[in-house]
């Protein structure tokens, strides 16, 4: 059988020279991470302009030597800054990200959208328009790049950012139609706290969107007091095993990123999805 594949960030394990980063994540019976550069190596610079084909290969090599794929580059970047100055600084930083996964050994680089009300200051009546307009050139720039290098550009929706719904990536997807993006899809970030429609959003997902999803990240879903907080995966209100079989049904073998989540649960919580999977 074709199960899913866990990882989690490699940020999980801390901020740590490269050699202890790996050596940490080696005990968490993780296949792959999400490496944020910045984010968990603590002694090489990796700031804009410092990658090259060598500096990539040998991080690359140092995980492939501790049995761990790097399936991801995360490269949160503000896709909307309001900024021009600073937005083209995100922009030039990711598309070295986008220029370098392929001697990290990973095939996609991935960023969140930017908040919804980013211009509300600026523009109140059409603020959400302006926010869009500016997330799909900057789409459409990323986009163009990631196919230039064989890489896919990884987008991921979040309830408060400009992609907040399911049918706002299915018209990102259409409006910009480049085979080179691709979904990270992460149920609990599209719900937020509309908990009770979860079942829903998550069909309507998988409906809309299915076929272009390229990796997913799981975690948790808690009351807490008149909210929610997202946690460790498989416990709270978040439906875990019904997610992850249809998951599995739609992309089989996809790699699932573990999130919320610190580095002792890790293992326990990989074995747990493995459990759910197979009832």
């Amino acid at each position: 059988m074709f199960v899913i594949r866990y990882g989690t960030l490699a940020h999980t394990a801390g901020c740590l020279p490269l050699k202890e980063l790996t050596a940490a994540l080696q005990d968490y019976g993780i296949d792959f991470v999400q490496l944020a550069l910045s984010k968990a190596i603590q002694d090489i610079d990796t700031s804009t302009g410092k990658l090259s084909p060598g500096l990539a290969n040998y991080i690359g090599e140092q995980f492939d030597k501790a049995g761990i794929r790097i399936g991801v580059l995360g490269c949160y970047i503000n896709p909307i800054h309001p900024d021009p100055a600073v937005r083209r600084q995100e922009i030039k930083r990711f598309k070295e990200h986008l220029r370098y996964a392929r001697q990290f050994g990973a095939p996609m680089v991935a960023t969140e959208t930017g908040n919804l009300t980013t211009y509300k200051e600026l523009e109140p009546s059409r603020y959400e328009e302006l926010g869009w307009d500016t997330l799909k050139s900057t789409v459409e720039e990323l986009a163009e790049e990631a196919e230039k290098w064989g890489v896919l550009l990884g987008l991921e929706g979040v309830r408060s950012h400009t992609l907040s719904t399911p049918a706002k990536m299915r018209r990102i997807l259409d409006e910009v139609p480049s085979s080179a993006i691709g979904v990270v899809f992460d149920p609990c970030n599209l719900i937020g706290d509309q908990v009770h429609l979860q079942d829903e959003i998550v069909d309507d997902s998988f409906s809309l969107f299915g076929e272009r999803i390229i990796l997913a990240h799981l975690k948790g879903i808690y009351a807490d007091g008149s909210g929610f907080r997202h946690g460790k995966a498989g416990q709270g209100l978040f439906h875990t095993a019904d997610f992850l079989k249809k998951l599995q049904a739609c992309k089989p073998m996809i790699d699932v990123s573990l999130e919320d989540i610190s580095g002792p649960d890790v293992k326990e919580t990989v074995a747990l999805m493995k459990s759910l999977c197979s009832n």
